[in-house]
């Protein structure tokens, strides 16, 4: 969204912060270059900070051979050279506020915002300033969509949803005829994205046999596998349409070829899909009941029915991520594992729900699906798997 001095100000004071401390080097916070509305290239080689504060005019600090860095935001323009004159400037700018968000975890916890270095933590608190994480500020200001992003989401599941499809049959007609490979179903993918105006970062994925067993698997000319009659295939594809701020639709799915599921698999894909439904209930019952809910509930719902069921060693990933612009977006993940992610499924954000199991040597399993909270509901945005595809 646009730069919002009103807006970020008004959450500031809801979070009873004294302000939100921006810093930047090189382009090394691409938040708050997103936040702000900075140019996401510009010629950074010195150090700048921008104070927003709760209430009043936001200040600027910029370097005298950079000092035009900040000019398109509004405040007060304070200016240094050496580093003696940078700490006493940012001091003097800081004085009158305690409590600063900055993109900042404590321990790291959650390092998708942690874009600040220690040394500046560190400087900061000799001036005597608390530093608190602004995990939850990002989320507002970077995962929540607007009417008109949440349309392009929309368009996209359309769109992707009908060629994934189609790719299916293309995949069985190819198997029973020519013959086919894991690279050559990529490519496939990567046309009928392109055919119906989308665009994408790295991937689609299709995984054959034991190669669905590694959940990031990325085939090569070198390293695909032929898809045969009797295979087990996995294929995880995602997009959003070319054209700016647009949100991305990203889900998997998996099948069978010319033969029935095995026992095994027909087990693991149950389980598999029925913890990706406890998630799902579990955020829609949150919101029905208008209670807050952070990611790593969602996540601790998937996960407790693949422990009972006597897999949980086998689950090694998070339960889904945000999505927004960027394919794994800045908001909350359902995460229990990786990270115990405390960040909430605010409304009006976009995120997956993909539990997988993966047997190393054999096949592996992931579901996923997009859902999108609204107040007071939260839906899946396409298709739902409910059993395994008999290509």
């Amino acid at each position: 969204m646009p730069f919002d001095l009103e807006a970020i100000q008004s959450a500031l004071r809801d979070a009873k912060l004294d302000g939100w401390l921006f810093y930047d080097h090189h382009n090394r916070d691409p938040l708050a270059l997103r936040i702000l509305g900075l140019p996401p290239d510009g010629h950074v080689t010195r150090r700048w900070f921008y104070l927003i504060p709760a209430t009043g005019t936001p200040i600027k600090l910029v370097h005298r051979i950079e000092t035009g860095r900040l000019d398109t935001l509004p405040g007060e323009k304070n200016e240094y050279s050496s580093w003696q004159e940078l700490e006493a400037r940012l001091a003097a700018m800081l004085s009158g506020t305690t409590t600063l968000a900055m993109q900042y975890s404590p321990r790291n916890a959650i390092m998708y915002v942690s874009m600040v270095d220690a040394g500046t933590i560190e400087l900061l608190r000799e001036m005597g300033k608390t530093i608190v994480s602004s995990a939850d500020l990002v989320s507002v200001f970077e995962a929540v969509l607007t009417e008109a992003q949440i349309e392009t989401h929309y368009a996209a599941q359309q769109r992707i949803d009908a060629l994934l499809a189609e790719a299916w049959l293309e995949m069985g007609r190819r198997v029973r005829s020519t013959g086919t490979s894991e690279y050559e179903m990529v490519e496939y993918l990567q046309q009928a994205l392109r055919d119906n105006g989308l665009t994408w970062q790295f991937g689609p994925n299709c995984s054959c046999g034991p190669n669905a067993a590694d959940s990031h698997y990325d085939p090569t000319p070198a390293t695909s596998r032929p898809i045969r009659r009797g295979d087990f295939v996995l294929i995880d594809i995602w997009g959003r349409l070319d054209q700016a701020d647009s949100i991305y639709y990203d889900i998997t799915w998996t099948g069978v070829v010319d033969r029935e599921p095995t026992e095994r698999e027909q087990l693991v894909f149950t389980t598999v899909r029925d913890a990706r439904d406890a998630a799902i209930h579990a955020v829609q019952a949150a919101y029905a009941a208008g209670t807050p809910i952070p990611g790593w509930q969602a996540d601790a719902a998937a996960r407790k029915v693949i422990t009972d069921a006597g897999f949980g060693d086998f689950f090694t990933h998070r339960t889904g991520h945000n999505i927004a612009i960027e394919i794994h977006g800045s908001g909350a993940h359902l995460d229990n594992l990786e990270t115990h992610d405390e960040r909430l499924l605010l409304p009006n954000t976009c995120f997956s729900v993909e539990p997988g199991l993966y047997f190393p040597g054999e096949f592996g399993i992931r579901s996923e699906v997009n859902m999108i909270t609204r107040p007071g509901s939260a839906v899946v945005t396409g298709r739902i798997q409910t059993e395994l595809l008999r290509i």
